[in-house]
């Protein structure tokens, strides 16, 4: 299930990075080569610079790529490496709860409410807001794989075999 969601993500990550440097090219042509800015494209990077960074910081989560001091931890004994890498899991993983899960539900809820709109698309905020919620779950998700796979780590490394 895990390698599916990570697929996934890797390939709904490159199609946004890639509609992303195309949006991108075009505003530039059009401003600079026709002197005719696109309206729609300034909001679209917008949003889609929005979902490829909570959605990148999922799977940067995924790949333990997240940048970090470890100079505490790596004077630790191995057993206290790896309650300290359970401990911060648990941290990210509340933040993810609270803040994108709870916290971005109801932003999108509250947009959707309100029915505010995007200025040039006039579609509604809360769909951009939506992936607040998604990255919540996911890293929410992957906070609980890495602390499986660092108790999976542990068995193995006291198992006498």
């Amino acid at each position: 299930m895990t390698r599916i969601i990570d697929r996934g993500l890797a390939v709904v990550l490159i199609t946004l990075m890639s509609v992303m440097v195309i949006t991108v090219s075009w505003q530039v042509a059009t401003r600079y080569l026709l002197n005719s800015p696109s309206s729609y494209t300034e909001e679209l990077a917008t949003y889609l610079l929005i979902w490829i960074s909570l959605l990148g910081a999922a799977y940067a989560l995924r790949l333990r790529a997240h940048l970090g001091i470890d100079i505490v931890i790596r004077r630790m004994r191995p057993i206290n490496q790896r309650q300290a890498r359970v401990l911060a899991y648990g941290v990210i993983m509340i933040f993810s709860l609270v803040a994108l899960v709870f916290g971005g539900g109801w932003l999108v809820y509250v947009t959707l409410d309100l029915n505010q709109l995007s200025a040039a698309f006039q579609l509604p905020i809360g769909y951009v807001y939506t992936v607040l919620p998604l990255s919540g779950l996911l890293m929410t998700y992957y906070s609980i794989v890495a602390i499986r796979d660092l108790r999976d780590e542990q068995e193995h490394t006291t198992d006498p075999q």
